[in-house]
């Protein structure tokens, strides 16, 4: 005869004689609660902070952009700016000189990136006006070239105001032969009225000095060559296709990178911090959920002549294993299930008031960013059920073993 499962586990279940093993069996849930709790805000905070990191790049740096495989710069005549412009899903196409120069201001000097660009830069938002802390984002008016400053570089070299009459003396190392003694023909120098400053992120803020490209190209000696080529592209089109259409139509000479891939390291890096912190947040779980394998444990010696009395009912062996793996599935998935709503709660929380902020004054947000992705939650809830087995089937299997009658 084979006892019907649901039957044998009311009877095995319906009391227990000891209240110690109640007490742990609380104590594993609370403490898998807790711990799942923990993983699904860690890596919800490492989800807004990609999200974060991406906003913040991304109001500066292009969507597509176009370098050279080779070298640091390369040829750009009228005939290859049609080519670009001509691909479907092209609004802007940006001519972009970047190099290290040498700024004086006044008393007050630093080495900055020089990035020259096309005028078409200030038609396309990418310094949003809100990030503008003075001034008026120009970088021409009539004949008169602007620089827009990062608010960092403004702080070293003391730039407090943008009607300030002092111009910011630029310099430029070239690259001479042996042999020459003139001290001007070592370097290259012009002057720029500074006309904005901008605050985005510490790192532009602190190097970067926006110009015009026929400026930078004067100065930096450049001629028809560019660093790169930025690409904005129309409202609504897939930036992947239209990237894809670039590398075909450009080849193996030149790199085409989206967004991401401008910064991959860095979004390398934090995938990398997540899931060593996934990793070590599971073991903490595993060591939280040994409670349930003593619950267990102490559960099959408590209830070893009631399992002989099930046996005699025609309880077989792989019924009372069955009966225990699903006593300790049940006590890990009530603390997953509370956890991941106690996680939930948390997340949701933050995400609408920011109780708890970064801790420093010029910081990006004022509160922690976060974002629940429905796969961490699913990924957590399949890691607990592979821990939930591997400890619940030791106690299981000797819990099996009572089933015989000379033990009553």
């Amino acid at each position: 005869m084979n006892l019907p499962f649901f039957i044998a586990r009311r009877y095995l279940f319906s009391k227990r004689k000891k209240n110690f093993i109640n007490v742990i069996s609380i104590l594993s849930i609370v403490a898998v609660a807790f711990i799942t709790a923990a993983i699904v805000i860690v890596l919800s905070v490492f989800n807004g902070l990609g999200d974060l990191l991406r906003s913040l790049n991304n109001s500066f740096d292009p969507e597509i952009k176009i370098e050279a495989t080779k070298g640091k710069s390369f040829h750009v005549t009228p005939e290859f700016l049609s080519k670009v412009k001509g691909i479907q899903g092209v609004q802007f196409v940006t001519e972009v000189i970047e190099d290290y120069a040498y700024v004086r201001y006044n008393d007050a000097n630093q080495i900055v990136t020089i990035k020259g660009v096309s005028e078409n830069f200030v038609e396309q938002n990418r310094i949003p006006r809100e990030n503008i802390v003075q001034g008026e984002l120009r970088l021409k008016k009539g004949k008169t070239n602007y620089a827009i400053l990062g608010a960092g570089v403004a702080q070293t070299l003391s730039v407090f105001s943008v009607d300030d009459i002092f111009p910011l003396h630029l310099y430029y190392i070239r690259n001479v032969k042996a042999g020459v003694t003139d001290p001007s023909r070592m370097y290259s120098q012009m002057d720029i009225t500074t006309g904005a400053i901008f605050s985005i992120v510490q790192n532009f803020d602190e190097n970067y000095i926006i110009v015009p490209v026929d400026f930078a190209r004067d100065l930096l000696n450049y001629g028809d060559k560019r660093t790169s080529i930025e690409v904005k592209t129309v409202p609504g089109a897939n930036v992947f296709a239209v990237e894809s259409r670039l590398q075909s139509l450009l080849g193996d000479s030149y790199r085409v990178l989206n967004y991401e891939e401008q910064h991959k390291d860095l979004y390398r890096l934090l995938k990398l911090e997540k899931l060593f912190t996934f990793l070590a947040s599971t073991v903490l779980l595993a060591i939280g959920s040994i409670n349930i394998f003593f619950s267990l444990m102490m559960l099959a010696l408590d209830k070893k002549k009631d399992i002989s009395v099930l046996s005699a009912m025609g309880a077989s062996a792989s019924l009372i294993r069955n009966i225990f793996i699903t006593e300790g599935v049940l006590i890990a998935f009530l603390g997953a299930f509370s956890g991941m709503l106690l996680g939930g709660i948390f997340c949701w929380l933050q995400q609408e008031f920011g109780f708890i902020s970064m801790g420093m004054d010029s910081s990006v947000t004022d509160g922690y960013p976060i974002k629940m992705h429905l796969t961490d939650f699913a990924i957590t809830l399949v890691v607990m059920s592979v821990i939930t087995f591997l400890i619940s089937f030791r106690p299981a299997v000797v819990a099996s073993r009572f089933v015989s009658v000379r033990d009553l």
